[in-house]
């Protein structure tokens, strides 16, 4: 059975309705961790020849081995199909000598007929399961109730945050000394894609099986709030280490990595450095992490800064981009880049310039930690969703200069000067720093900001403008602390560069979506990362208060909350925004008018708490997005087998058969929908993954920050879904909204717009999850 990278979507739901409550008592125990490994699937009679093959690519410098990366052994493996996830086979660790399993692989290539049976036999007897240089380890020094348990008021909330607080014991991971391949590919008893690191780590979860760059982030902010503070030390300090070694920090933990970086959040605005300091008092780690800190800003300086002239005011800046060095396919995704760059559908094939130049930008696509966007494309719609391949042959990133990777960057400069000021040491460093910073926020302002449409965008070196294209990286110049003066000098105009999430909370299920474009790339709509939901809370939480107090605003009669949008902010009509399917009648919500606020109840939204007296806007925004995240985290989690002793009981076998979670425990997905709020989001070039790091550390956040204004859910009822599908017949390729009496616009007296997903879609889970149980480590 060969797993795609195809939609993981909630099975058929209905209905909602407030989730079953027993007496409030201690979460469950984390489950046993499961250390397993996939099996080969060939897709094809083991008899069968080998496809022909495109010409080799060339060697890459920055990965220098023979087995894992760029070269004809990875190449032919990977022709062969063996496994639906490339990065599978780049994870085995040899079981033999490097020199021994390139004999081995020579003497199958210089056959006259290779089949798809002497790869799988080469793979079975050369290599050893994926992952296995790692070993799970005790978490030590766990709380099982943190301090901040204890300003969540809701008890379901609490019961679930205490859960989910339990699943570091499952990702926490060390080297596996006893299983490690010596570093270099000459000489050892193995050989492995492995960096070591010299700490603990925590992983991200399923393929995701290391230490991850941008992910750590938002672990590390559930790690304080679970008073984890040694383990963000260990986490910091293997960052630390790899700077040493490399001079920046890979995007993950494999040598296959060594190419790229992600986006730079060591230093950065609240985050891993600073808030692990200001959280633990712990003042020592600075003799180490400033000079490194220091080395890292000097790599992205050095290696992906240039000098950008503003056609709005003829002043020219530094700014960083995002720039790979690379012109092979990426070992971890070798097939994907492959078939993207030597597609038969090609009338005119690439030739080798152009491959090296897709290589260049796939691999940049990574590093971007947005792998893949409309936003980094030039033809964003070329093949349609079904068929990605020509879309991402029109990757512009690498002339790109991107709104998000500059705030970021100024604000660690920013970070980095205060740092310096506390330890009252270097004050030409601080100095410079701040200098730094302060040509950065200008930069910012004149190249990204559109003050008519309030928003934020990509300057396009290609086109000497901005993009059109809108995203939630307007969102992240606020959360690093660049408030244009429009936004500071009024309350109308601060509305109006949040209204997008007034928008997503009224008319859809779910939280914000990437994007408003539906491309089948996995960072555009329908799907809702939790990195950018704590993003976009943050940013509402760095507005001040006198452009914030006013209430709520409410469109006129006969309009939707589309109306209260800058004209062009988003760059579609109203009727070209993605659908909100309404269970049982086969069709969407209207497009236009205020029906299409399907979700809008009475002073609140649809699963977004209660509204309280005297609330301005960005704290109404802030409760209503907090309760919307946790409905989408509890509820997928509880429809994919979660439970809570004595608080939350577990789904009948009946209703779990529907998400073909009869055996699971509950899932905790790295992405959700924003139509579903009981369902994973999808598309991309890998199976929806559980675990789920960064989903975990958001919801810690949000416990921990929005406690007293959190309520429990209503999760969408999954036998009533299917009594419903099955009575109208009705079919839809996504999520399908549901209120129960049949209105348009539900109220407060009971009327849910629950999401759900067609009958098709549990198949489609049940892959998934099997996926996702065979990666998981």
């Amino acid at each position: 059975m060969r797993l795609t990278a195809a939609v993981l979507t909630a099975a058929l739901l209905h209905g909602a309705h407030a989730l079953p409550q027993g007496v409030p008592g201690s979460a469950t125990a984390p489950p046993t961790i499961t250390i397993s490994t996939a099996v080969a699937s060939p897709s094809v009679p083991l008899s069968s020849a080998l496809p022909s093959q495109a010409p080799l690519p060339p060697t890459q410098p920055w990965c220098p081995s023979k087995i894992f990366c760029a070269g004809a052994l990875i190449q032919t493996v990977n022709l062969a199909k063996l496994f639906p996830d490339s990065k599978t086979f780049v994870d085995k660790p040899t079981s033999k000598s490097s020199q021994q399993v390139l004999a081995d692989f020579n003497k199958l290539a210089n056959s006259t007929s290779l089949t798809e049976g002497d790869i799988l036999n080469f793979v079975n007897s050369d290599f050893r399961g994926e992952g296995l240089e790692l070993e799970a380890v005790p978490l030590e020094n766990f709380k099982p109730e943190p301090a901040f348990l204890s300003g969540v008021a809701d008890p379901l909330v609490k019961g679930f945050s205490q859960t989910v607080h339990g699943y570091w014991t499952q990702l926490i991971r060390n080297t596996n000394q006893s299983a490690l391949c010596p570093e270099g590919t000459q000489s050892g008893k193995c050989e492995s894609s492995l960096i070591p690191l010299n700490h603990t780590f925590v992983v991200p979860g399923g393929r995701f099986r290391e230490q991850y760059y941008w992910d750590s982030y938002w672990i590390v902010q559930g790690l304080i709030r679970s008073e984890l503070f040694s383990i963000v030390n260990d986490t910091l300090q293997n960052f630390m280490d790899e700077i040493e070694n490399f001079g920046f920090i890979p995007n993950g933990g494999r040598i296959y990595y060594l190419d790229r970086s992600q986006p730079p959040l060591f230093i950065h605005a609240s985050h891993m450095l600073a808030d692990y300091v200001a959280a633990s008092n712990d003042t020592s780690i600075l003799k180490r992490a400033l000079p490194l800190a220091e080395a890292e800003l000097k790599w992205w300086a050095d290696n992906r800064s240039l000098n950008v002239t503003s056609p709005f005011t003829n002043r020219t800046y530094t700014m960083a981009r995002y720039a790979v060095n690379n012109s092979a396919p990426r070992p971890e995704s070798y097939l994907e880049d492959y078939s993207t760059a030597n597609d038969p559908t090609l009338e005119t094939p690439l030739n080798e310039q152009q491959r090296s130049d897709l290589y260049a930008e796939l691999a940049t696509g990574a590093e971007t930690g947005w792998d893949y966007s409309s936003r980094w494309m030039a033809l964003p719609h070329a093949g349609g969703s079904n068929n990605t391949n020509p879309a991402l042959r029109s990757l512009n990133i690498r002339k790109t200069i991107p709104v998000c990777l500059n705030s970021i960057l100024y604000k660690a400069h920013s970070l980095l000067a205060d740092l310096y000021d506390a330890q009252k040491q270097n004050a030409s460093a601080a100095s410079s720093h701040r200098k730094t910073a302060a040509t950065v926020r200008a930069g910012v302002l004149d190249l990204f900001w559109d003050p008519s449409k309030l928003a934020f965008y990509d300057f396009n070196l290609t086109s000497n403008a901005r993009n059109d294209i809108f995203t939630t990286a307007t969102f992240y110049p606020f959360w690093n602390g660049i408030i244009p003066d429009e936004v500071l000098s009024s309350g109308e105009k601060a509305f109006g560069a949040f209204s997008v999430i007034n928008l997503v909370l009224n008319r859809y299920n779910g939280t914000i979506p990437v994007t408003f474009l539906e491309s089948g790339q996995q960072w555009d709509a329908p799907n809702a990362w939790p990195p950018h939901q704590h993003i976009a809370l943050e940013a509402l939480r760095a507005l001040p208060a006198n452009v914030t107090s006013g209430a709520l605003p409410t469109p006129a009669a006969g309009k939707s909350s589309f109306d209260l949008l800058p004209s062009g902010q988003i760059g579609v009509s109203e009727d070209e925004l993605p659908g909100q399917p309404i269970s049982g009648t086969g069709a969407n919500a209207t497009k236009t008018g205020p029906d299409a606020d399907v979700s809008r109840l009475n002073g609140t939204v649809f699963n977004g708490g209660n509204a309280t007296d005297g609330e301005g806007w960005a704290a109404a925004l802030q409760r209503e997005l907090a309760n919307r995240y946790v409905a989408s985290a509890l509820c997928s989690w509880h429809a994919t087998g979660g439970e809570i002793p004595n608080l939350l009981p577990r789904l009948s076998d009946q209703e779990l058969n529907v998400t073909q979670s009869t055996t699971n425990t509950g899932n905790m997905f790295e992405k959700f929908s924003t139509s579903d709020i009981d369902s994973a989001g999808r598309g991309g070039e890998y199976t929806v993954q559980a675990g789920f790091g960064w989903t975990n550390g958001v919801l810690l956040w949000i416990a921990s920050t929005y406690g007293n204004v959190l309520v429990a859910p209503q999760c969408p009822n999954l036998l009533e879904q299917v009594q419903t599908t099955n009575s109208t017949g009705a079919t839809s390729p996504s999520g399908t909204a549901t209120s129960p009496s049949g209105s348009a616009n539900p109220t407060s007296t009971g009327a849910n717009a629950a999401v759900g997903q067609q009958a098709a879609s549990a198949f489609a889970v049940f892959l998934a999850v099997v996926a996702s149980m065979v990666l998981s480590l």
